[in-house]
């Protein structure tokens, strides 16, 4: 295995600030935008669609303009991320593995990431490429930046409909995590067990796997 490539959101950072930093723009109490981030989870339903139930019509991208305008936009800092992110970083660039961050995020997001200097070869995100999971040309692109063929590339998530399947179906092989609403909820779904080439609970996890793998046969 020669590249191992990251989701952010609940694989990465946690989602806490992002929502809570919602909640506040609206108004409302933060406990209630994540019952119903749960609830359109739940539903199989897109994570933004909270929002739209706590202010229909709301156009997303303008009100994250206005916040950004405000000086209420997006943070990350070292609070943000999972505490076994930078060891499981360094862990797969010790082994000789190039890692990647590549997510559905803004280009704020990008900035920020690469702002934290995580021992990564490349941060990318959606926004900057134009491009988003679960599209094919996302995990084109993917294949593009790891600079191998797509069996040597693993790629690694919570989410099984924009992170396990594409990646699959582009050829990648895939690892799910159980981390986040979407990672517990679907951890045990038939489907995911069967598709999942590794199921794990920590990104440390990822080290003996990619260490085997890289054995000489």
């Amino acid at each position: 295995m020669e590249t191992i490539v990251f989701d952010v959101g609940e694989t990465l950072v946690r989602d806490d600030r992002h929502w809570a930093s919602w909640a506040d723009w609206l108004g409302v109490p933060r406990h209630t935008v994540s019952a119903l981030v749960g609830a359109v989870t739940a539903q199989g339903r897109d994570n933004a669609d909270a929002l739209h139930l706590i202010k229909p019509g709301i156009d997303v991208g303008e009100a994250y303009r206005a916040r950004e305008a405000a000086g209420r936009g997006e943070h990350l800092d070292e609070s943000d991320l999972y505490p076994d992110v930078r060891p499981a970083l360094a862990g797969l660039h010790e082994l000789g593995a190039r890692v990647i961050i590549a997510g559905n995020q803004t280009a704020r997001a990008g900035e920020l990431l690469r702002g934290l200097d995580l021992p990564a070869d490349l941060v990318v995100t959606s926004d900057e490429w134009g491009v988003a999971k679960p599209s094919a040309e996302f995990f084109a692109r993917v294949v593009e930046v790891a600079d191998t063929v797509p069996e040597r590339i693993l790629y690694v998530g919570d989410h099984p409909m924009h992170d396990l399947f594409p990646a699959q179906r582009a050829g990648l092989r895939a690892a799910h995590l159980r981390r986040g609403p979407w990672g517990y909820l679907t951890a045990d779904d038939p489907d995911v067990v069967a598709a999942a080439d590794w199921r794990i609970d920590t990104l440390t996890q990822l080290t003996p796997i990619v260490a085997e793998l890289r054995q000489p046969a």
